[in-house]
């Protein structure tokens, strides 16, 4: 394995736009090794998902700024980038989210609860999957 397969072994991909959600995966994952590529537009999924084939993805289901319902069918659609798995966070009262999330193929869907408080552990429990 090149150093630049070690890199991305690591290489998560973020769209999230709220940065109190970026500052808590920034410091959860930064420290333990991850490098973090951020998507802040629709077409930086595909394109960094491309770019640095990532370990994983986060999505918020809750974003305005990006559709992570468009993500996950772009993500799921492409054999490239149908195995990357994919951590996704929403409301917990927003059934419909969390049904229409695991339709299209999220790997995991957590409250933003869970994932403010268990970044880490979460994101370590995907990139697992993909090794």
């Amino acid at each position: 394995m090149n150093q630049t397969d070690q890199t991305n072994q690591k290489t998560i991909l973020v769209a999230i736009t709220d940065i109190f959600f970026c500052t808590k995966v920034r410091d959860a994952l930064l420290s333990k090794g991850y490098r973090l590529e951020k998507a802040r537009q629709q077409q930086d999924i595909a394109d960094k998902a491309s770019s640095v084939n990532p370990s994983a993805v986060i999505l918020d289901m809750n974003d305005l700024s990006l559709d992570a319902f468009q993500a996950l069918e772009t993500l799921k659609a492409d054999p490239r980038f149908k195995t990357i798995p994919t951590l996704a966070f929403a409301n917990h009262e927003e059934v419909d989210t969390w049904n229409r999330a695991k339709a299209l193929g999220v790997t995991k869907i957590v409250s933003r609860n869970e994932f403010s408080s268990r970044t880490r552990e979460l994101v370590e429990e995907l990139t697992r999957l993909k090794a």
